[in-house]
């Protein structure tokens, strides 16, 4: 094998550029990092607990968009009983009314860019 030490300089290359990010996250103390989100200002009467909230919103508000759209079913009563408006704006957002420090921090973490805003409107905190 007259090549054996290019390969293993190869492989060592590859290894470390391939596990680069880890490294650097590791050293900049980033690793475990995920974004405060800001707390609901009113309370905890959200639709759905926080830990489906956080992982399945974006489908729930996809199934809202279509039975809202396409059924005109607006309203939708929530686990513990409470009636909710199919709403982003109305709903959503009357509790997490700072658009800046809930929605786009999370989304910018997560490298997302959700076409929400395409047909609603920004909320007044950051229409300038």
């Amino acid at each position: 094998m007259h090549n054996g030490g290019k390969i293993i300089l190869g492989l060592v290359i590859f290894l470390i550029l391939i596990t680069f990010p880890v490294w650097y996250n590791i050293a900049n103390d980033k690793a475990g990092y995920v974004p405060e989100l800001e707390k609901a200002a009113r309370g905890d009467d959200c639709v759905r607990d926080s830990n489906y909230m956080t992982s399945n919103h974006m489908d729930l508000l996809n199934e809202w968009r279509d039975q809202v759209v396409r059924e005109n079913d607006r309203y939708e009563i929530g686990p513990d009983g409470v009636q909710f408006e199919r709403s982003l704006s109305n709903t959503c957002l009357s509790c997490h009314e700072n658009k800046d420090k809930f929605c786009d921090k999370c989304h910018d973490y997560m490298g997302v860019q959700p076409y929400c805003w395409d047909c609603h409107i920004v909320p007044k905190e950051i229409q300038q």
